[in-house]
């Protein structure tokens, strides 16, 4: 029923909106419209002092005619003779454009299509709009864009607050869950270390706490989400090769794993859950794009401030325009998922590492390559 009434309120405050902004338009253009009825009364004055200027005697006074005739000093105006053609007058006008006869008959049609002309001595009179009625004509745009710019505004910070409220909400429900796990996992560790006194294969023992160790890991990577992870001086191969290693052994058969590295150990500031987690999502993309059958090649290149890891497959590979979208939240290809793990894994590496992750390089039904770049 709250929502119900929430989203009518919504709706009324945008008409409402609406209506103020057509009723604030149409009195401009009200306003506008007696502007210019006024304008031409005073241009029709104008002209009528002018012809009784030039036609009165000599002995009338015509001081009235005169005052009338060099008081206009807004309005743009110019007189042609009816028989000739030629300039008979110009106020308000550069003397360039009256002049020259083809800039002052462009002027003349623009003049025509703004005002009707009006008769005058021997000559017809052409105005525009004075500088006052230019900057009426043009306020509900200006207006219009103020508007435009405040609801710009208005919606980025209730989108913006609105996202803040979801993520708080996905931060809360990732801690959740992972305090949630917690509780079985240590139940299941105490199992773990109660199986190795029976008599049953200790390999099997390893694969289950491998597989313990593995939730406890994905437990402490949810209890990490909305904070700022520590990092800490790791051996980025070790740390490489441990993410891959448990990722190989649940992997399929005709899938091969290739980790190429020319050094032995390279230290980098690492939070060593995040980090993993990244790989782990790159392989996993990887695994998809093959299919059950292809070659997965990770490796690691030094150079003098940083280090790549390179993250190839032989799958079906990436489109162009796609480079950039696969990072966004949402984006997949994949009948299932959420499409949050190149996400995720976009903000662990620059937001909380303050490295680059990006696709090198990716050739359609031939393979993908996925980089990384971090501060050594």
């Amino acid at each position: 029923m709250k929502q119900l009434q929430s989203k009518y309120i919504r709706w009324i405050l945008v008409l409402g909106s609406l209506l103020i902004v057509v009723l604030i338009l149409w009195n401009t253009w009200q306003f506008f419209q007696k502007i210019k009825i006024e304008e031409r009364n005073k241009m029709e004055i104008w002209a009528a002092a002018q012809k009784h200027f030039y036609e009165s005697d000599p002995n009338t006074d015509t001081s009235l005619d005169f005052k009338i005739i060099t008081k206009n000093t807004n309005t743009p105006m110019l007189a042609v003779y009816n028989d000739t053609g030629d300039l008979f007058y110009s106020n308000n006008i550069d003397s360039l454009l009256v002049n020259d006869k083809t800039k002052r008959d462009l002027l003349i049609n623009r003049m025509k299509k703004i005002n009707e002309p009006i008769d005058t001595y021997k000559a017809k009179l052409y105005y525009g709009n004075s500088s006052l009625v230019t900057k009426i004509k043009y306020y509900p745009l200006l207006l219009l864009l103020l508007l435009a710019l405040f609801s710009g505004v208005v919606y980025f910070f209730l989108r913006s607050s609105r996202i803040s409220d979801q993520n708080k909400l996905w931060v809360g429900m990732a801690k959740e869950t992972a305090h949630q796990i917690g509780t079985p996992l240590s139940s299941l560790m105490g199992w773990v270390a109660l199986l190795r006194t029976e008599s049953v294969p200790q390999d099997y023992v390893d694969e289950i706490e491998n597989d313990v160790y593995r939730l406890k890991n994905i437990s402490e990577r949810f209890s990490k989400i909305g904070s700022l992870p520590e990092l800490e001086t790791k051996d980025i191969i070790e740390e490489t090769e441990k993410a891959l290693t448990y990722l190989k052994m649940r992997s399929p058969e005709k899938v091969n794993f290739n980790f190429l590295t020319l050094k032995k150990h390279i230290p980098v500031q690492l939070n060593v859950q995040l980090y993993s987690w990244v790989i782990e999502n790159l392989v996993k993309n990887a695994l998809d794009a093959l299919k059950g059958k292809g070659t997965i090649t990770i490796e690691i290149q030094e150079m003098p401030n940083r280090v790549k890891v390179l993250v190839s497959d032989t799958g079906k590979g990436i489109p162009h325009n796609q480079f950039n979208a696969v990072f966004n939240p949402g984006f997949t290809t994949k009948k299932r998922g959420w499409g949050l793990g190149l996400s995720l894994a976009k903000r662990i590496i620059e937001d909380y590492h303050k490295g680059r992750i990006f696709v090198k390089e990716s050739t359609i039904n031939q393979g993908t390559t996925f980089c990384i770049v971090l501060k050594k």
